[in-house]
């Protein structure tokens, strides 16, 4: 397609299977799921279009039924990461040499095989291997993931075409380099579309990238990679490492080449990275780009004009939905007083209704939380907002690691704004309540502003037209994703581009063209077309 400009196929977002009984989704899925729990696969790492195995294994196991091994995974060290980084710099320059729409065809391709044979697949690793439902697994490793790889390029065509004006005489060009060196990719946990996309975005960009996945979704990382593979994508453009998080992010943060870091995770891990960087600055080639989204405490807010069954079905599903591992998770809500006592109760209720346990059983509207350090770290918060005085358990709090990491969806009314609950994220199923005087809430919308360092989502909820423009005044700079009688979950490419400040990132907004910015250096270009021919400039004659 040389010299073409080529359109993209328009995107349209993925629709959203529903997986209800007699449906074929939901056949094919239960198929892939006796299938993936009968078997325990061997994951090697990927370098250069090679599967690398070191005989370091470890084990992937099912965080909602413990016994369960997935995988076992071969683990590398700084001289498989060195090796990752020699593959992707030697196959850079052709691949960077490639036009956009090359490369485009990869991604194209891949959403393509995602939306029909890699769908249960894909949906399947996800349920084993990071405990999601069903219907979490879909709008996760298929439909969003689908609409990143279909929106990029749709986005990366945009990008291509915005071009300068040139005067008469002129003719001037802007061109979308390639970063000079490779991109560090460290994905989490809770996304496989977030693990995909980190390493992908870059890529379709026309950099090369070393990927780091989260120990604890190895299954999905190796599906997706094989997925990469399957579409086209050539040998050493993206290599998967695993190993030891420190390790080998020390191995990509030293290296002179690093041009970039994709990241999603801790906010302490970032900074990390971030002074890493800094400490390096003097030896890299280049400035590199850190982009990097690192969780919030997301907030839902209420005023006295709410509707409270909206509010509470919001709060359940905000707060619950995948066990509370979401970014975007609601966390801590606003109430006012006199709406408390009903909305308490219907709360209470929704809640109860909640069933938990293995996602195998379409049943379960929750499975596990990801590992015994998450079950350690949010089950201790419970125990110790029992003992405290300033909290009052409202409805679960009830534990057990016998079999899985499961623990209840849990919700705690505090009396003291500045609470630890409501200001830590505890990334787990757990939200705290603080019930705010009748006829306060300017007050406690600064209240909402000034309590935790996040600023990822947050909700308001009212009738109250002059409230709502008031709160998105007051919450200007609270929240990167701002929803208004929404939930603070679930944002969609192309139509909600997700990220936020302060201590939740950079927002460099995934699910958007100012993502795919971040990704290239651009050159500008001028041809004089017809250069001056003397050095005088015309003022200079005498009159």
């Amino acid at each position: 397609m040389q010299g073409a400009i080529a359109n993209t196929p328009i995107p349209v977002n993925e629709p959203t299977r529903s997986y209800a009984p007699g449906t074929p989704e939901r056949a094919e899925l239960k198929a892939a799921l006796a299938r993936m729990s009968g078997e325990a696969i061997e994951i090697p790492m990927f370098i250069g279009g090679e599967e690398v195995r070191t005989g370091h294994l470890v084990e992937a196991r099912s965080p909602h039924r413990r016994s369960l091994v997935l995988a076992r995974a071969h683990e590398g060290g700084r001289e498989h990461v060195e090796q990752a980084i020699k593959a992707a710099l030697a196959v850079q320059p052709a691949w960077a040499e490639l036009p956009w729409s090359a490369r485009a065809g990869v991604f194209l391709r891949a959403a393509e095989i995602l939306a029909t044979r890699y769908r249960p697949l894909l949906n399947a690793a996800t349920m084993l291997g990071q405990s999601k439902t069903a219907h979490q697994a879909e709008i996760d490793a298929a439909c969003e993931l689908i609409d990143f790889l279909r929106y990029n390029v749709s986005f990366a065509r945009k990008l291509a075409t915005e071009q300068p004006d040139s005067s008469q005489g002129t003719w001037n060009a802007l061109e979308p380099r390639p970063l000079e060196g490779f991109v560090f990719a460290a994905t989490p946990f809770n996304f496989t579309a977030i693990a995909a996309n980190l390493p992908a975005a870059p890529a379709l960009m026309g950099n090369v990238v070393v990927w780091k996945p989260s120990a604890n979704a190895l299954l999905s990382a190796h599906w997706v990679m094989s997925l990469f593979r399957e579409a086209g994508l050539p040998d050493g453009v993206i290599n998967l490492v695993m190993g030891d998080p420190e390790e080998v992010s020390v191995a990509c943060l030293e290296h002179p080449a690093l041009a970039g870091v994709h990241f999603t995770g801790s906010t302490p891990v970032f900074q990390w990275m971030w002074r890493k960087v800094g400490e390096n600055i003097s030896r890299y080639r280049s400035y590199p780009r850190l982009v990097g989204e690192t969780g919030g405490k997301d907030f839902v807010f209420a005023h006295a004009s709410a509707d409270t069954t909206a509010l509470a079905v919001a709060l359940v599903r905000g707060a619950f939905e995948y066990q509370g591992q979401k970014c975007s998770a609601a966390s801590r809500a606003y109430v006012p007083r006199s709406m408390w006592p009903a909305l308490k109760e219907r709360i209470v209720e929704l809640t109860r209704m909640i069933k938990v346990g293995d996602v195998a059983d379409f049943r379960n509207f929750m499975g596990a939380v990801i590992d015994g350090r998450a079950y350690a770290r949010i089950t201790s918060a419970i125990t110790e907002a029992r003992q405290d005085p300033r909290c009052k358990l409202i409805c679960g709090g009830e534990s057990s690691d016998s079999e899985g990491f499961f623990i209840e969806p849990t919700v705690i009314e505090t009396d003291e704004p500045n609470h630890r609950l409501m200001e830590t994220e505890l990334f787990g199923p757990v939200l705290t309540v603080w019930v705010y005087p009748d006829g306060e809430e300017d007050a406690a919308l600064a209240q909402v502003d000034k309590t935790s360092p996040y600023a990822l989502t947050g909700a308001v909820f009212a009738r109250d037209r002059m409230f709502v423009e008031k709160a998105m005044r007051v919450l200007r700079n609270a929240a990167g994703n701002f929803y208004i009688n929404d939930k603070p979950t679930g944002a969609v490419v192309g139509q909600q581009p997700f990220g936020g400040g302060r201590a939740s990132g950079t927002n460099d907004k995934a699910g958007s063209v100012l993502n795919l910015y971040r990704w290239v250096s651009p050159r500008t270009i001028k041809e004089n077309l017809e250069p001056p021919r003397t050095v005088p400039y015309p003022f200079m004659n005498e009159p």
